[in-house]
């Protein structure tokens, strides 16, 4: 069983509507891209982020672009297997493959980026710039 998120019933759904709108693309392939792993790009409103995804909802994880557009997607995945065991950031630089930073979930490991912490309340309120 999944641990339950604190978001309002009636902004989950918002999230979910808006969820439903996402038009995704398979981003172009890169050498750094690990087996197992795939990437998409989820647009919205003008607005697009990359998606990372590996392994299964229970061991696994997920990376996105900060924006509102990747923290919705987060929010929604986190929604959907439960709350992660573990959140975390980079910032921009490091990774290539996420240039401007990353906000990465995982369940079933702790090892993310520290950079900073964020908090499931920081996604939400990130996300909310998505429902324009």
């Amino acid at each position: 069983m999944t641990a339950p998120l604190s978001i309002d019933p009636g902004l989950l759904r918002r999230f979910e509507e808006a969820g439903a709108k996402i038009v995704w693309r398979e981003a172009p392939r890169a050498p750094t891209l690990a087996q197992g792993r795939r990437r998409r790009i989820a647009h919205l409103h003008e607005e697009e982020a990359r998606v990372e995804t590996w392994g299964s909802d229970r061991r696994g994880g997920v990376a996105v672009d900060p924006g509102p557009v990747g923290a919705l997607v987060l929010v929604l995945e986190c929604a959907r297997r439960g709350a992660p065991t573990a959140l975390g950031a980079s910032n921009a630089g490091p990774d290539p493959s996420f240039p401007t930073g990353r906000i990465e979930a995982r369940w079933g490991s702790t090892e993310v980026p520290n950079d900073s912490t964020p908090r499931m309340g920081d996604l939400v309120e990130i996300a909310r710039y998505a429902l324009a």
